[in-house]
């Protein structure tokens, strides 16, 4: 008997595929990777420690969808969990029969969070999922209706938990018991959760409703600032986001650098022609949080990746008129 994991490798995920374990059932865990989660290496490591097969599988792509039009609403912030959850058993059923698996299981607990896992929303993400009757909670599924897996006794109801709400001091005492050390907080990493990342999203979504994921990717990047609302400029903040900002450069963009003093790498993303007066502008910007924010003149560098470049000459923007940070 087999049965796939929704494998994020935090805490509750791992002690879902014990609790299954335990009943000699062998485990698949599935790790789904978009531009706001997945594919970190510690979840690798927890599958390893596990002693379980796993996979990532990137859904990127298809994601975009959910994210833009949730049947059921975002939460807090630009995170549609119940649809979310639900696509990703779907895309999870569709693996049954190539890994010759008869059920699914994740490390959802009832009521940990109050709007996405009481029991009517789990009850939805069961319909979504389009295999209902396959889906097992081992942390919580005694306070749940008995699912397939454990009416044909594939797994003993029995041996299952009945853990609701938020505290997490039985989690911690199986954690103890079954040797895990090593899990992340419960905070989780989706980036859709966080404030200054959504609204970073919906701005984006605002000016370029068919934003792809990969537009998605430069989000996570540096300081951002929008000249005339809808010309984005990106500032980075070390060495490391001077790289992945070069790299996400795409032919239209322009990168600007202070040429003689240290100073953060700008890409000026226009959403409309060009316009010198704001490129001069946002070059101005880029110096203000350069080395050269002190001088009289600054000189610039602005080039596409094409390997057009122009040189300026700017004064540095005084503080107070900078542009709000996104």
């Amino acid at each position: 008997m087999k049965a796939i994991s929704l494998f994020s490798g935090g805490l509750d995920s791992q002690l879902a595929v014990c609790l299954i374990k335990d009943q000699g059932v062998d485990v698949i865990g599935i790790n789904f990777v978009t531009p706001f989660f997945g594919a970190e290496e510690r979840t690798k490591q927890a599958a390893k420690d596990l002693g379980i097969e796993f996979h990532y599988l990137d859904i990127g792509p298809d994601y975009m969808d959910v994210l833009k039009k949730p049947i059921y609403g975002y939460g807090k912030n630009m995170n549609p969990c119940i649809d979310c959850h639900g696509y990703m058993f779907k895309r999870a059923s569709q693996y049954l029969q190539e890994f010759n698996a008869s059920f699914l299981i994740s490390g959802e607990v009832l009521g940990q969070r109050p709007m996405s896992q009481n029991k009517s929303a789990l009850q939805v993400v069961n319909k979504l999922s389009g295999q209902p009757g396959l889906i097992l909670r081992p942390l919580s599924a005694q306070l749940l209706a008995p699912t397939i897996p454990e009416t044909e006794g594939w797994v003993d109801r029995s041996r299952l938990l009945d853990i609701s709400g938020r505290s997490r001091s039985r989690q911690m005492q199986l954690a103890e018991h079954y040797g895990i050390k090593d899990y992340p907080s419960p905070a989780g990493g989706c980036l859709l959760t966080q404030e200054n990342f959504s609204r970073r999203l919906k701005m984006l979504l605002a000016l370029k409703p068919d934003a792809e994921a990969a537009d998605t990717e430069i989000l996570k990047l540096g300081r951002h600032l929008y000249i005339n609302e809808d010309q984005l400029l990106v500032i980075s903040r070390n060495h490391d986001e001077n790289i992945k900002l070069q790299k996400l450069a795409l032919e239209e963009d322009y990168l600007i650098k202070v040429v003689d003093r240290p100073g953060p790498l700008g890409l000026l993303r226009l959403n409309r022609i060009d316009d010198k007066a704001q490129i001069e502008f946002a070059a101005r910007i880029v110096a203000r949080y350069s080395d050269a924010k002190g001088e009289n003149i600054a000189n610039m560098k602005v080039s596409k990746i094409s390997g057009d470049e122009i040189s300026l000459q700017v004064v540095p923007l005084p503080a107070e008129e900078v542009p709000a940070l996104v």
